[in-house]
């Protein structure tokens, strides 16, 4: 991969950061307060001016901005479902959320039927 190449997918990940994060309206603070960085090597990676972020910051990147490291590199086009939950300080395992997005779509189906 050339140099160039480099520097336009180091663009798409900031753009895709930057995007996810003001979508959430989190700040650079909350964000790197997430991830266990500092603000501002969260802005360096954001403005491009760090341009090697290495793989497990990207991940617990895209973890904190609850989107996938796919999402982040461009190989997944498709726009992140935000579902807003009420924790009480805990985290969802991956089959919970599973389970937590087939009901959401069941009470959907359910507010379109008809009663007779």
């Amino acid at each position: 991969m050339s140099e160039k190449e480099i520097s336009e997918k180091m663009q798409d990940i900031m753009k895709r950061m930057k995007t996810r994060r003001e979508e959430l309206n989190m700040s650079y603070q909350t964000l790197s307060e997430k991830v266990g960085i500092s603000k501002s090597t969260l802005q360096r990676y954001e403005t491009g001016y760090i341009k090697n972020m290495p793989v497990d910051k990207l991940e617990e990147i895209a973890d904190a901005l609850s989107v996938s490291p796919a999402y982040l590199m461009g190989w997944e086009s498709s726009k992140p479902i935000t579902m807003a939950a009420h924790l009480d300080g805990k985290d969802f395992t991956k089959e919970q959320w599973s389970r937590i997005e087939s009901f959401a779509k069941f009470v959907k189906q359910e507010d379109t039927k008809q009663i007779p």
